[in-house]
């Protein structure tokens, strides 16, 4: 079975966000060969066993009261682009989101939410190419020299620090933040 579309989290299977898993979903009851692994805002604990289809469908909002990213990190809380309260709703309600050290944010651009690609360590970044080291210096504030040196050679995806990594939807433009435990 292919897993539904999500415009802002294209590749969840790629991110860990998403896993391969006979577990039943709490909002549907089917087991359907995958689970839901990121982080689910909501009163009852519903830890790795939400359907990916649950989530796109907008179902486990609705029946179970969840969201899957805090909407107040949808933009940075006014650091990035405002966004219309229909991106908002998208991210939060019907898209994986994904898990962070601190309280996750979600990198917003031309108007519109990016779409996650993932944590990066100075390998990913370094792959990805100038831009995306350009925004991760830009996020840490730090500037050409030796702290920055430091910093970027300690950046590891599984690790602390680490990058989260977003690609603009409708310029391309590469984004995001760093973070630490």
């Amino acid at each position: 079975m292919a897993l539904p579309t999500f415009k802002y989290h294209p590749d969840p299977l790629a991110t860990g966000m998403v896993v391969k898993s006979d577990t039943e979903c709490a909002c549907c009851g089917k087991a359907r060969g995958f689970i839901y692994t990121g982080p689910v805002y909501a009163v009852e604990e519903y830890d790795r066993c939400i359907c990916p289809w649950c989530i796109a469908d907008g179902s486990a909002h609705e029946k179970l009261e969840t969201s899957f990213t805090d909407d107040a990190g949808i933009g940075g809380g006014g650091m990035w682009d405002e966004v219309p309260e229909d991106v908002i709703e998208e991210v939060a309600y019907r898209t994986p989101g994904f898990s962070g050290w601190q309280q996750e944010q979600w990198w917003t651009h031309c108007g519109d939410a990016a779409q996650f690609i993932g944590r990066a360590g100075k390998q990913e970044l370094t792959a990805l190419g100038p831009q995306a080291i350009a925004a991760i210096q830009d996020s840490a504030g730090l500037s050409d020299g030796p702290e920055w040196d430091g910093f970027f050679s300690a950046l590891d995806k599984e690790g602390s620090p680490t990058a989260y990594m977003f690609r603009c939807r409708k310029c391309g433009e590469l984004g995001g933040y760093q973070d630490c435990d």
